[in-house]
């Protein structure tokens, strides 16, 4: 698996820009998945468009929960390409122009080594893609208890790693994982990073980051 951050506090390049709010494009065996879409249209859009991301070849988007840093650019990306097929925690009413609509209420198989959590503790899903290393689980801002999110995830087989936002979920909640991504509303960014050394990876737009 892939996966290229498009939209994050931070950035890695300078063309890209950076704004609060949360979204990766993640390809598993050739199928792409936008997870999130960030704040702003016009920053998630011009950030695809400079890594060479074609909205037109996105069949998927998987939103994990309905704030407005993560749903914010919806909206404008429908407009380049309406025949995704769209996987939301809760409906989205007003996404009407959309190829399909589903919601993930309970742990849900997308495609083969693809998943959802589920929407835990009343308002957030993860998405969860198996790899040769273990599940890799990509979060939006970990509004749920981390505790929670792994549970989930762990029915789908061993957890390796995580990538996304972790909000104020404590460091030692992440002990057992290999690998670490912390990006936009992490709280204890800086204690993770230090923490868990070369299992961190600093996130970022433009980061890409691949599994086997």
């Amino acid at each position: 698996m892939k996966v290229t951050i498009i939209y994050d506090n931070t950035s890695t390049k300078p063309d890209l820009k950076a704004d609060w709010g949360f979204s990766a494009l993640v390809e598993i065996k050739e199928r792409k998945i936008l997870f999130d879409t960030g704040a702003d249209g016009d920053i998630l859009l011009s950030n695809m468009e400079k890594l060479k991301i074609n909205p037109q070849d996105i069949e998927d988007i998987f939103i994990s929960h309905l704030h407005w840093d993560h749903t914010g650019g919806l909206s404008s990306f429908l407009q380049l390409n309406n025949k995704v097929k769209l996987w939301v925690p809760s409906y989205l009413s007003e996404e009407r122009n959309v190829g399909e609509v589903v919601e993930v209420k309970i742990p849900t198989k997308l495609y083969e080594g693809v998943y959802s959590t589920g929407e835990l503790d009343g308002i957030e899903e993860s998405l969860c893609v198996e790899t040769e290393k273990g599940i890799m689980i990509i979060v939006g801002c970990s509004h749920p208890k981390m505790e929670h999110i792994l549970k989930a995830a762990s029915q789908f087989g061993k957890v390796y790693g995580i990538i996304g936002g972790l909000h104020g979920n404590r460091p030692e909640t992440l002990k057992d994982l290999s690998l670490i991504c912390a990006t936009h509303c992490t709280q204890y960014k800086s204690e993770i990073k230090s923490l868990y050394g070369e299992k961190y990876i600093e996130g970022g737009a433009g980061k890409i980051i691949e599994i086997e």
